[in-house]
């Protein structure tokens, strides 16, 4: 599942950002960004990750040695790894690797467009241990708009997710979109993701850079 041609396992990492705080989840985290993304928004913010050329490839195992630095806050904190991109749920069997070298006490989480196939989602469904989900709008039009791509598959695993494991592992994010989506929009999103049972909605406006 692995699309680079280094090997099912070695990935491109475009960045590593350590000691953030309660930015991706509880405690302690560090971020590792993957290279590779199903979408194409229009005001990505980390456009590298579309570029097959851009970042350093890792396997689980020099990730691991350069991250362990952190496993004291981690611990301490109830942090671990956030896995962005880029699309981080593109990379199945490098993130079960890991998950083997750091052990269960390590927190992981996926941010994810969830925009894969289910494949991807049921395997790692056991791996991670919560998700945040930017979901960009749940109208499948302005959806496409914004990233070329439909919605589908995002409605599809976010619904498997939320009836196959506790609610509360979810964040998901609603952002206000300029010229994408308007006030109204965003409390539509919210209310049908309410209906779906998720419990926890980050509503935020975009800053265009």
């Amino acid at each position: 599942m692995n699309t680079n041609k280094a090997g099912s396992d070695a990935a491109l990492i475009f960045g590593i950002s350590r000691h953030r705080l309660t930015t991706d989840g509880e405690g302690v985290t560090t971020l590792v960004a993957f290279s590779g993304c199903p979408l194409r928004c229009k005001y990505c913010l980390n456009k590298a990750s579309w570029e097959p050329d851009k970042g350093r490839l890792y396997t689980p195992e020099t990730l691991f040695e350069e991250v362990k630095i952190d496993q004291l806050y981690f611990l301490a904190t109830k942090g671990g790894i956030t896995f962005g991109g880029g699309e981080p749920l593109l990379q199945v069997e490098f993130i079960k690797e890991f998950r083997e070298l750091c052990g269960s006490q390590w927190h992981l989480l996926a941010e994810t467009s969830l925009n894969v196939p289910f494949e991807n989602v049921k395997t790692l469904d056991a791996v991670l241990d919560g998700y945040i989900v930017d979901i960009k709008d749940m109208n499948p039009e302005i959806y496409k708009a914004y990233t070329g791509k439909d919605n589908a598959l995002v409605l599809s695993n976010l619904q498997w997710l939320l009836q196959h494991g506790d609610p509360n592992r979810i964040m998901v994010r609603v952002p206000h979109i300029p010229d994408f989506n308007m006030d109204d929009d965003v409390e539509r999103s919210k209310e049908r993701l309410e209906k779906m049972g998720v419990t926890s909605i980050d509503e935020f406006q975009y800053i265009i850079r």
